[in-house]
């Protein structure tokens, strides 16, 4: 049986720009990302590969970032966020977006950001984060992400999903919630 392959849900995408997928390190923000912009039929921001070289370094030698080191990093986001819905593309971005002051930078940029947050706990980020390779955080580091994790409020436009879902049901899950939502 010859099946076609799904559809983007272009439709969304016209409603709504701009989505985040945001969590601590291991929750699947850059695979559940992409999987969601595929859907979608929208462009995907890897927010690590915005960071500078100079947070690389310091979070694979195990610091953690300050405030003051995300806000380039954010910044960097918030405007590949808004270029591509400034050329009328839909997008959906990876990004930790930890703090509600984070998000609210990111707001900055596009104030219809709907965020995605994978919820999970922190043995199951740990064994992730560990069992990754060839990235520059390391495991010891996500400790530091859950004490300062603030997850979005009741007045925040936010999805909370359980992170240890399969893919492929968290992206149907956002696909039916951002419709219902819009």
């Amino acid at each position: 049986m010859d099946e076609k392959a799904p559809q983007p849900q272009t439709s969304i995408v016209r409603a709504l720009p701009a989505v985040v997928v945001m969590g601590v390190a291991g929750c699947g923000k850059s695979v559940v990302g992409k999987a969601l912009a595929a859907a979608l039929g929208a462009s995907f921001v890897e927010g690590d590969q915005l960071h500078p070289p100079e947070n690389v370094a310091r979070m694979a030698s195990g610091q953690p970032l300050t405030d003051a080191l995300r806000e380039g990093w954010l910044d960097a986001i918030g405007r590949q966020i808004a270029a591509s819905v400034g050329s009328g593309q839909g997008v959906v971005a990876a990004c930790s977006a930890l703090k509600r002051s984070y998000r609210e930078s990111l707001r900055g940029f596009c104030q219809d950001i709907v965020f995605i947050y994978l919820m999970i706990d922190p043995a199951t980020a740990k064994r992730r984060v560990g069992n990754r390779k060839g990235h520059f955080m390391p495991a010891s580091l996500v400790d530091s992400q859950f004490a300062i994790l603030e997850a979005p409020d009741a007045d925040e436009r936010a999805l909370t999903l359980d992170a240890t879902r399969p893919v492929s049901d968290l992206v149907g899950d956002v696909v039916v919630q951002l419709s219902a939502i819009l």
